[in-house]
């Protein structure tokens, strides 16, 4: 294998440097996932019923707020967020008052006059008998199946099933009559409460609304609340972030979940991105403290960043995104691949040759191999954070290995003492 390595020494520098370079413009593909929802296991009860939850824009599970203290300008912030495009709908206080009330009341009184004397009877008649109820389940009984005969149609066939139900009732005793009557007539009772209720509406004035409702729009100290709900999936992190673009892009000071889960995933993305920049000139500092040549820092380094450049390819072309558990595989990739990397590059610059065949080999496999089975080991989790995290690190360990172990003896060559 060393020899392999060493006669076709461009080919395999040059072409992996072409295949990772060819490979960049994934990157710009590479995703990451800032809903921490997505973590957690869907199929939890509590998971799964917020899931369904969110599918509600009644809910607000996803709404964005936006605060003023002045009742006109919540006004011109309802009418900036309705014309976004990626809004479903803008409330605030006033969407409780609403339009139009002098028609509407007309009809509500109009209605009123028609069904007030059904509802608010002058005289109510004595409830029926046990065995008048008897009697009226056997006449519907007989109506039902005569109604449904030798049919074989769907209607047909509930007709005789709820005939053969009611049949049963009526051989029943009074007490389970009587329960099976209550059961049906106390929703009704309800029903019919609440459209008394609606029947006796009046003028609605922010003044008229119940205290608990204006507390939830309008704090103490005067700051008015409009939100705005998302149109589209709220279970599709595209279609939030879209949301909370076009709001933050008509109200920079919008708050609410969808903001807040954004811009920290951002925050998040960002600080790695200056750690991992911060984190390779220290470690090539340190590098060059031992080493003290340049391109000997570079033999370390170049198969490092080769092999974090194709594990984040991959996580592209396998549909791995990242979040805020896997994340913390890119650190320790950079850790671990460059403790494999110096030992090579040591043992290279003190004259050793045939390093695939030498012990040195076989501990940085064994190490590798052990260090990506602990952590590969959470990818069986059932926690979908944890899983992505030993997916994404068994992944790296396995790219850091095969790295060093194949590009990088190719790339060092022989040895100094030796090649010249």
């Amino acid at each position: 294998m060393d020899e392999f390595l060493e006669k076709h020494r461009v080919i395999i520098i040059v072409g992996t440097l072409l295949v990772v370079v060819a490979g960049l413009p994934l990157l710009y593909f590479l995703k990451f996932d800032f809903n921490p929802i997505n973590l957690r296991n869907p199929n939890a009860e509590s998971i799964a019923t917020f899931l369904d939850l969110r599918k509600d824009p009644n809910t607000g599970a996803n709404a964005i707020n936006v605060l003023t203290n002045s009742e006109a300008e919540a006004k011109k912030i309802e009418a900036r967020l309705e014309k976004v495009p990626e809004v479903l709908r803008v409330m605030s206080l006033d969407s409780f008052v609403p339009a139009d009330q002098p028609a509407k009341l007309k009809l509500i009184a109009q209605a009123a006059k028609v069904v007030g004397p059904a509802l608010n009877p002058d005289q109510v008649d004595a409830a029926p008998t046990d065995a008048e109820n008897v009697e009226a389940l056997k006449g519907t009984v007989a109506s039902l199946r005569k109604a449904a005969g030798d049919g074989k149609g769907p209607g047909s066939v509930a007709s005789r099933r709820l005939a053969d139900a009611l049949a049963k009732l009526a051989e029943r005793d009074q007490a389970t009559r009587d329960k099976t009557q209550e059961i049906f007539i106390a929703p009704m009772k309800i029903v019919f409460d609440q459209l008394k209720n609606t029947l006796q509406a009046g003028p609605v004035t922010l003044k008229t609304l119940p205290p608990e409702l204006v507390n939830s729009w309008r704090s103490k100290d005067g700051l008015i609340r409009v939100e705005a709900l998302p149109k589209g999936d709220p279970n599709d992190n595209d279609n939030l972030r879209r949301f909370a673009d076009a709001v933050l892009a008509a109200e920079p000071n919008a708050i609410g979940g969808p903001v807040s889960i954004l811009k920290s995933g951002d925050t998040i993305v960002r600080a790695f991105i200056h750690a991992g920049i911060w984190a390779l000139l220290v470690i090539s500092l340190l590098l060059w403290v031992p080493l003290r040549r340049i391109s000997d820092v570079l033999m370390t380094m170049v198969p490092l960043l080769v092999a974090g450049a194709v594990t984040m390819e991959l996580c592209v072309l396998i549909g791995l995104p990242l979040n805020f558990a896997n994340i913390v595989a890119l650190p320790l990739l950079l850790g671990v691949g460059v403790a494999f990397k110096i030992y090579y590059v040591t043992a290279w610059r003190e004259g050793r040759t045939n390093l695939l065949q030498s012990s040195l080999t076989r501990a940085i496999f064994f190490s590798a191999l052990t260090t990506a089975t602990a952590f590969g080991s959470l990818w069986l989790s059932s926690h979908p954070g944890t899983a992505s995290m030993g997916k994404l690190l068994a992944l790296s360990f396995v790219i850091t290995l095969a790295a060093v172990l194949l590009f990088q003896p190719a790339l060092m060559g022989k040895p100094r003492d030796i090649g010249e």
